[in-house]
């Protein structure tokens, strides 16, 4: 089947290309850029006046399932992720069991081909159960499926564990994905250490428990040669510890995630329970320095952290309620409406760190238009301006704390494999 995306605007930044033309597809496969109108296919769709990319890749998502389906599962996940402009997504292991076996990779991986409205990569436990203890068996892992490891919302404690799991990592090739938190600074912390917490009478998490994880983990990367990916970092500290490391030739990159520059903890104010994450919402300098670290490429990656939890669960006091929010839907729309029209990111330079550069740094398929390659490809309507309503949510669950915003740019649909997903 040949299927012509008619006279959009192309932009793809894996091969610096931003040019109106027609984007053909045939048989499932990126076929070649033409002159706007000059293709022909079973299956057109006028896209004028709309920018098509590479499909969105979001290296830091949770699906919930197995165990947690009641929050989330692959189906409504991935519809949120297509209603959000991704094509694919990688999901982190804290699910019940734990993707800690071959046989849970394999689980999610058959279950995504059969009800995914996007691809879903499996990312791994480093530790059985992750619990911090006894390393996984990495190799299966990989050989299941795996495209990275992580403990994610459990960090390992013990440098040790730490150092002996990256040696593994670094032995088959896999990126290890860290959640930096010392522990110890941080028990019963439920928001940012500050003047708001303190108003609230809440206990904090002070921001230096972020910086001393992240600094431990790079040294630890330095010595062993794993490459390491530090997740959702929220500091001023952790971005200059970052700049710091790559420009001491480390093998070590990062993401941050749409809240650690749209907001601060002011948002937890009145105990707003959608705006309880972990790492927290820190403070206006924090935020400030994440927008230099995304600007002078410091930060590699935009992801969203997506984090769903039932309604119920929200509605508790604030120290009792989980951490996490919804991302995949509002993620572009709040790249777009706030690093792209301001001009602290060009579009291509957001593009990026949303498609090509995730994909190379776990080393999975995707983000480029090229010819031959997976027709994964996201079409978005850059004049759309719309209010974020969690009713309205493809998620099963509603905790965002978006909702009301007024933010500009939407997904118009998704390409995946060559197959039309409607959004």
């Amino acid at each position: 089947m040949r299927l012509v995306l008619q006279g959009g605007r192309i932009l793809d930044p894996s091969r610096q290309i931003d040019q109106e033309g027609d984007l053909v597809i045939e048989d499932g496969k990126i076929a070649g850029i033409v002159a706007s109108g000059s293709a022909r296919g079973e299956i057109t769709r006028d896209v004028r006046g709309k920018l098509v990319t590479p499909g969105l890749i979001d290296i830091h998502v949770h699906l919930r399932e197995p165990g947690f389906e009641y929050k989330e599962d692959i189906e409504s996940g991935t519809r949120a992720a297509a209603a959000g402009g991704f094509t694919a997504v990688c999901c982190m292991p804290n699910t019940n069991p734990a993707i800690d076996t071959a046989a849970v990779v394999r689980q999610i991986i058959e279950r995504a081909e059969q009800v995914g409205s996007a691809r879903v990569y499996p990312i791994a436990a480093l530790t059985r159960g992750m619990e911090g203890g006894q390393l996984s068996e990495i190799a299966d892992l990989k050989a299941a499926g795996a495209v990275a490891i992580s403990d994610d919302a459990f960090p390992i404690q013990n440098a040790e564990t730490m150092r002996r799991g990256m040696e593994y990592c670094a032995q088959f090739g896999l990126t290890l994905m860290t959640h930096n938190e010392e522990k110890t600074l941080t028990v019963g912390g439920a928001m940012n250490e500050g003047l708001t917490a303190t108003v609230m009478g809440i206990p904090g998490i002070p921001r230096v428990s972020e910086d001393i994880a992240a600094a431990r983990n790079i040294l630890l990367a330095h010595l062993t040669g794993c490459r390491l990916h530090l997740l959702h970092i929220s500091t001023a500290g952790t971005v200059e510890l970052l700049r710091l490391a790559k420009a001491s030739g480390i093998a070590v990159t990062g993401e941050t995630a749409p809240h650690y520059w749209a907001l601060t903890d002011a948002a937890c104010e009145g105990y707003n329970t959608n705006a309880k994450m972990n790492p927290p919402l820190r403070t206006p300098q924090d935020n400030a320095a994440i927008l230099r670290g995304l600007a002078d490429g410091t930060i590699d990656a935009i992801a969203t952290d997506h984090a769903p939890h039932a309604p119920y669960e929200k509605e508790r006091e604030f120290d009792q309620a989980p951490f996490g929010i919804l991302g995949l839907e509002t993620s572009f729309a709040c790249v777009y409406t706030q690093l792209v029209k301001p001009g602290i990111l060009s579009l291509s330079d957001a593009i990026a760190k949303m498609t090509c550069i995730p994909a190379r740094l776990l080393g999975i398929p995707g983000g480029t238009l090229e010819t031959g390659a997976s027709a994964d490809v996201s079409v978005f309507d850059l004049e759309t301006v719309w209010t974020v309503d969690p009713a309205q949510s493809r998620s099963k669950s509603r905790n965002t704390p978006f909702a009301g915003w007024e933010l500009q740019g939407r997904a118009s649909f998704t390409v995946l494999g060559g197959r039309i997903i409607e959004v």
